[in-house]
């Protein structure tokens, strides 16, 4: 492969979610260096329990664009979606106990890591993403979609492309908010009262209106959170106890 990636550090501090991108195509030489760059993720027992769709349908496309209400997935280079998939796995060893809780949490995170490195790599060769959750707004409709079969579930999309923008680094919370030492520390309301201040002057540049991170969570966390999802992974065999 040609292209130089950037140094890893700096790939990873200067990370944006990009929403606009150009017309420029990714060569299938890059695209395969990374699914190969998810493939090299860590994965617990070496389940290897994920598998990415990369939808070039049009059709799928379009669907996909209204179960989620972002035009950037139809106008992206490549649209991915990262699936839990312990199917394979059932194929191979029937016996296998994949309806516990825990085996969900593995494939979670699992696929997590794997669209991480997915990403990281992209950004180390001048491409930008962005993650698309809302898939999950009508996960059944995204699972019939791609054909998803039994104890395979689409967890995250990702839109990627050449950036057509270039957005400021969103603010952080910071360190001593995060990193604890030995135990669980209390809430520094000083520390967060400086860090809301980063936050809002970030927001008032970007969409001209102060935002504070509470309106985050009052956005996704003051009303029942797809409560269909759990519905959902019992009926393709997870989650069941």
């Amino acid at each position: 492969m040609t292209t130089q990636s950037k140094a890893t550090l700096k790939t990873i501090l200067s990370h944006r979610s990009i929403r606009k991108f150009t017309e420029q195509p990714i060569s299938e030489e890059v695209f395969q260096t990374l699914i190969n760059a998810g493939k090299a993720d860590s994965s617990s027992n070496h389940l290897q329990c994920v598998s990415v769709i990369r939808v070039t349908d049009k059709q799928i496309r379009e669907t996909l664009t209204e179960v989620s209400g972002m035009q950037y997935v139809a106008d992206c280079a490549e649209f991915l979606v990262f699936c839990i998939d312990f199917n394979k796995h059932k194929q191979l060893v029937p016996e296998s106990q994949l309806e516990w809780a825990e085996v969900s949490i593995i494939g979670a995170v699992d696929t997590g890591i794997f669209a991480q490195n997915v990403l990281l790599a992209a950004e180390s060769l001048g491409l930008g993403g962005v993650y698309i959750g809302a898939l999950r707004n009508d996960i059944k409709r995204v699972s019939e979609a791609l054909n998803l079969p039994e104890y395979c579930v689409p967890l995250v999309g990702m839109c990627l492309g050449y950036p057509a923008q270039d957005p400021d680094l969103k603010p952080r919370l910071p360190n001593t908010l995060i990193c604890h030492t030995n135990q669980y520390q209390p809430f520094d309301e000083v520390e967060f009262a400086k860090y809301n201040e980063n936050l809002t002057a970030y927001y008032q540049a970007r969409i001209g209106e102060p935002q504070q991170w509470q309106a985050a969570i009052h956005k996704t966390l003051d009303k029942p959170v797809r409560p269909h999802i759990l519905p959902f992974f019992n009926q393709k065999g997870l989650l069941k106890k």
